[in-house]
């Protein structure tokens, strides 16, 4: 009997094709909007995905400010930042976060589900997210995620 073999292909610029997608946050659950996000950004949904390559997708994502939380998170859920300096933490509840900035709230999950080097950097780039439910990427010709 004959051995087949076929070569694996890996990715590179001249094999991916990038496409816009644009999704609608309204009474989506935040965390799991945000890891198919991930999915996306990472290009997970790709036949070629190769791991040590940014082979993902551009995501847009409207109306962030009707996103849901499950649970009691949203009078659980804190979120820290750090100044560097002697009392320079502080701590905002996310119910404070989605009436302040929305659009944080989603980057700060999905960023933390990229990975973290350059390479989850640059997918990060690839992310646009606003509270409303306008957005200037008409040209790209975004297909509606669902």
């Amino acid at each position: 009997m004959r051995h087949l073999s076929f070569k694996t292909q890996s990715a590179n610029e001249k094999i991916v094709n990038r496409d816009w997608h644009v999704v609608d946050a309204t009474n989506q659950t935040l965390g799991r909007m945000s890891s198919r996000i991930a999915s996306i950004l990472r290009g997970k949904n790709k036949v070629y995905f190769t791991p040590h390559f940014d082979c993902g997708d551009y995501v847009i994502v409207v109306n962030a400010g009707k996103v849901v939380l499950t649970g009691n998170k949203l009078e659980d859920k804190e979120y820290q930042t750090y100044s560097m300096y002697p009392g320079g933490q502080k701590i905002e509840m996310a119910k404070e976060m989605i009436n302040r900035k929305p659009a944080l709230m989603i980057e700060r999950a999905v960023k933390g589900m990229l990975p973290k080097n350059r390479l989850g950097r640059a997918m990060f780039k690839k992310l646009f997210v606003y509270e409303g439910a306008e957005h200037p990427h008409k040209s790209q010709n975004p297909k509606e995620l669902k």
